[in-house]
């Protein structure tokens, strides 16, 4: 293959849109305040571009971001409860959406679950169990980093449950968020879709990046075997657990940039949320005693400055 061959070429631009793409991220975490309200007095509402450039993505990144804590506000002002679901195949962008989603909210209000393989005892125990005290009490929004449907997925796929327990969970699934939605429970469910081929070229980059490579697991490889079987069990969980009180939201996940924005923009409009007004912060004068002395500390107690 020479340096000419347009497969190359397609690797290498993947290479750079991927790099760009960590770099991106550095940015959205420390850019300064006064950058960011400028880029948010610039933001314009419903862009409508052929090709989504760097400069347009973050100022629509911020503009959603702006609002998403709005969203935070009032539903801890009027004691909400939010759940939402995010699944997907493995690499299809869960994790960059929710890190948007949650990059500058507090995490008393909006936290994320992430639950890792049931132990012995949870494997014993009814099989929403163990997801019962994750959910939100008044005032919370809680994101699933996968849920309950592990079971149609994954454990269906790999074989670590069998044909009757789906079948019970189809049965379940329906009936249990009902119970949530009755009780108060918004519950918001999205699935990422991405093409085999956008699959492959995001798992060599986790191969070939040493920072990613913690994200692709024994059971992330075998999927790709799976891909087939993967997709007939999406196609019977969206058929048998779409429904009115809490229906699935189709996320194309192949564009990430464009993905997220899609799917917080989505988000925000689930709700009738407004600005709760906040009143005025004042700073206190600090108190001054004059018989307070300052001990002192110990030089090493001190962290070295290497840099």
């Amino acid at each position: 293959m020479n340096a000419d061959d347009p497969r190359r070429s397609a690797t290498a631009e993947r290479i750079r849109a991927d790099l760009l793409d960590s770099f991106d991220e550095e940015l959205e975490e420390e850019i300064d305040d006064q950058r960011l309200a400028d880029l948010l007095d610039d933001a314009i509402s419903h862009p409508q571009i052929e090709g989504l450039d760097r400069k347009l993505y973050f100022r629509e990144l911020f503009r959603l971001q702006r609002e998403l804590v709005k969203l935070q506000d009032w539903v801890a002002h009027h004691k909400k409860k939010v759940v939402v679901i995010f699944e997907g195949r493995d690499s299809a962008g869960k994790g960059g959406v929710i890190k948007r989603i949650t990059q500058r909210l507090n995490p008393r209000v909006c936290r994320v679950v992430a639950l890792s393989a049931p132990n012995e005892l949870e494997k014993t125990q009814w099989y929403f169990q163990r997801y019962v005290p994750h959910l939100p009490g008044g005032g919370q929004i809680v994101l699933f980093d996968r849920s309950w449907y592990n079971r149609a997925g994954v454990e269906r796929v790999m074989g670590f449950c069998s044909d009757d327990e789906v079948e019970e969970f189809f049965r379940s699934v329906p009936e249990f968020e009902r119970m949530l939605v009755r009780s108060g429970i918004t519950l918001i469910k999205y699935w990422f879709s991405i093409t085999d081929e956008e699959q492959y070229l995001r798992f060599q980059m986790r191969i070939h990046d040493p920072l990613k490579q913690w994200k692709l697991s024994p059971m992330d490889l075998e999927s790709r075997t799976r891909w087939e079987h993967y997709t007939k069990a999406k196609e019977a969980m969206l058929e048998r657990t779409h429904i009115a009180e809490a229906p699935w939201w189709v996320v194309e996940a192949v564009d990430k940039k464009r993905a997220r924005l899609n799917c917080i923009a989505h988000l925000l409009s689930q709700f009738p949320y407004e600005e709760v007004p906040h009143a005025e912060v004042v700073l206190p004068p600090r108190v001054r005693n004059p018989d307070y002395i300052r001990g002192p500390v110990p030089p090493d107690m001190y962290v070295p400055k290497t840099y």
